[in-house]
């Protein structure tokens, strides 16, 4: 959804959608009845159902009509690895979060102040989330004894005090979608599939988010079969209109724009999968070049695939390999033939890509491997998120075998980092890894859509002719004649007349690539190409120290940032003093990352791992780092990293 600001100050607030209940659409609806309207700052919900019951499209539809209002908003989609795992059952459970806010927010918050519960198994899964107080709207219709039995309910949670600390709102959902759809002449199993969209309705009127464009959506995603694409825009009008009616749902809630969290410009919300895409086209056009991607699909990286094949209009070629050692073999062939060459994938494609890695740094070309993490290790937790790969990016490969490392830390900033790992591809001639991970892929932010001339010229010189005269007075190509302040070697497309040259993973000789096994000019080569990545320009780590007397400093890099920094947000509101920084560029480091280390007294690095950057910060600047670590497949929390962070201070 993309929504133009001319400027923070003159954003409006959109009008209430008002709605009554003898009338089919919320748009068209006269005046509601007196209702009591608060306003909030900010709103967490979560969607929660079987993998069936369309809480992703659910929670997206929320999201956009979330992001057209002018809030600012985080997501967390959460979905079992199964395609269709068991009905009803734990595994099946999935969920989509949405922090939403009328100010600038970080994370998806640490806790749902409203739960969606469609059934037993999505209450079971995510009751303990739900703080005290909390409200929990219940599909009652699917709380029969079998359902509950298959999660371990011996009685029904509705109705022996379980929920009795909650403000809890009993809705017969399934029963009132097939009400509200009987005229149109389906079956009920055909009808209960619009029951999440009674429920986005329901939440769309209690929130006071706008209708128009999800009906739009439905009408032209289910543009074929206009019969029920009507069925859903019936079943969502019937949702708001019972928040309206009902007496249960007595108070719906505002929350503002969030007018003073965006400079002015056009904003749209995007994924992190997304901007990632959108990156790596732009930087394409900015380098004049082709984009080629040669991949396959994993997930949780497979939607890049999807994305770029939409795009040949761009000049995107896209491959969809029968393998991971097809899809890197056939990218750094487009790399050698002079395109923006990339492959994706996630950890375990890493692995088996890991030996035509080096063949790209051998043949010193540029190629971009994207690298969306997931839990591990072998095939671990497709669908949950982890920072575990950062050590087999920066040493999965036989040899000494260098590559640059950049991560993005936000999901807008997916499209920044696109073109920051392209830079230096095409600048320094070398693959690049782009770490990403499947929290920042499949979360969502607003992002602002930048005009055309703030994007990086990317624009490189292919060889054209000899480039070396030797001792007689002949003029010859050398394909490894190095750049003397990048140390990159020309870049020669196959085909151009006179610069024909031996590739292939065995040793070069320096300066004419010939086949070499000579000692001495392996040492040199081994050191050049360390040298190379090692000259990399980076900008200097920035550091956030109001004060400039903070003696703890928190260091990330990649997704933590919006869990790390709410966390500093909290510390500074308790009063205390800490300092935070976080890195994109993980090889090189940045050349003054030393210096920032030395100049705290205790430095702490949260990480979804077992403490990689930390143990690559102790062996490189002999800090010792304090580690925070967690592997449970989700991100950090804001309130439990504060207390971490709180807990250092105070030591």
């Amino acid at each position: 959804m993309t929504s133009q600001v001319s400027s923070p100050a003159e954003q409006a607030v959109p009008a209430e959608q008002p709605s009554g209940a003898a009338v089919p659409s919320p748009v068209d609806a006269g005046p509601p009845p007196a209702k009591e309207v608060r306003r909030l700052d900010r709103v967490i919900i979560r969607f929660a159902g079987d993998s069936g019951d369309g809480m992703q499209l659910t929670g997206d539809r929320f999201t956009s009509e979330t992001a057209s209002f002018g809030n600012d908003l985080s997501t967390l989609p959460n979905f079992p690895a199964e395609i269709r795992a068991p009905a009803g059952t734990l595994p099946g459970v999935s969920s989509f979060q949405l922090h939403f806010a009328d100010h600038d927010i970080l994370t998806p918050g640490d806790a749902p102040d409203v739960l969606v519960a469609m059934n037993p198994a999505a209450l079971k899964a995510n009751l303990a989330d739900v703080p005290r107080g909390g409200e929990i709207i219940v599909n009652t219709d699917e709380f029969a004894k079998r359902a509950m039995a298959k999660v371990g309910y011996a009685t029904s949670p509705l109705e022996d005090g379980t929920l009795d600390a909650y403000n809890v709102h009993p809705v017969p959902l399934t029963t009132l979608t097939i009400e509200a759809l009987k005229d149109f002449g389906l079956s009920r199993k055909e009808s209960e599939r619009s029951k999440n969209m009674f429920a986005l309705g329901l939440l769309s009127w209690m929130y006071h988010r706008p209708t128009e464009n999800t009906e739009k959506f439905l009408r032209k995603k289910f543009a074929k079969k206009p019969e029920i694409a009507e069925a859903n825009v019936a079943a969502f009008r019937a949702g708001w209109n019972f928040g309206e009616t009902t007496e249960d749902f007595a108070v719906s809630y505002e929350v503002a724009p969030a007018t003073s969290a965006f400079p002015a410009g056009t904003y749209r919300n995007i994924s992190g999968n997304l901007a990632l895409s959108y990156g790596l086209i732009a930087a394409a056009r900015q380098a004049d070049l082709p984009l080629y991607l040669g991949s396959y699909p994993i997930t949780p990286a497979s939607d890049i695939l999807h994305e770029l094949s939409k795009h040949k209009n761009f000049g995107v070629r896209t491959f969809q390999a029968e393998d991971e050692i097809a899809g890197i073999g056939a990218a750094l062939g487009a790399a050698f033939g002079g395109a923006l060459a990339v492959t994706t994938t996630s950890g375990p494609g890493v692995a088996l890509k890991s030996e035509t890695i080096g063949l790209a740094v051998s043949l010193e070309l540029p190629l971009l491997i994207v690298d969306i993490q997931r839990g591990g290790p072998s095939t671990g937790l497709p669908t949950k998120t982890e920072q575990a790969d950062l050590l087999q990016a920066m040493y999965g490969r036989n040899g000494e075998a260098p590559v640059p490392i950049v991560a993005p830390k936000t999901p807008a900033d997916c499209f920044d980092a696109a073109l920051d790992a392209a830079r230096i591809a095409l600048t320094y001639r070398t693959p690049v890894f782009l770490l990403s991970d499947g929290y920042l892929a499949n979360g969502s932010e607003p992002w602002r859509i930048p005009e055309p001339d703030e994007l990086p010229d990317l624009r490189t010189r292919f060889a054209t002719g000899p480039n070396h005269t030797l001792a007689d007075g002949t003029e010859v190509f050398w394909p490894y004649k190095r750049d003397p302040e990048t140390l990159a070697r020309p870049w020669a497309v196959p085909g151009t007349p006179g610069l024909e040259h031996r590739i292939g993973g065995i040793e070069k000789q320096d300066g004419t690539g010939n086949i070499s096994y000579d000692p001495a000019n392996h040492d040199f080569m081994v050191r050049t190409r360390q040298a190379k990545t090692d000259g990399i320009t980076v900008p200097d780590l920035t550091v956030d120290d109001p004060s400039g007397q903070a003696r703890t400093l928190v260091l990330g890099w990649g997704s933590t940032y919006g869990p790390i920094t709410a966390a500093v947000r909290r510390v500074r509101a308790a009063g205390d003093e800490i300092a935070q920084a976080h890195l994109r560029h993980l090889n090189p480091f940045p050349a003054n990352l030393g210096e920032v280390l030395g100049r705290y007294e205790k430095v702490v690095v949260p990480e979804m791992n077992l403490g990689q950057l930390a143990t690559l910060l102790r062996a490189r600047y002999l800090v010792d780092v304090r580690s925070h670590t967690q592997v449970s497949g989700m991100p950090f929390k804001a309130a439990q990293l504060a207390d971490v962070l709180k807990e250092a201070i105070d030591d």
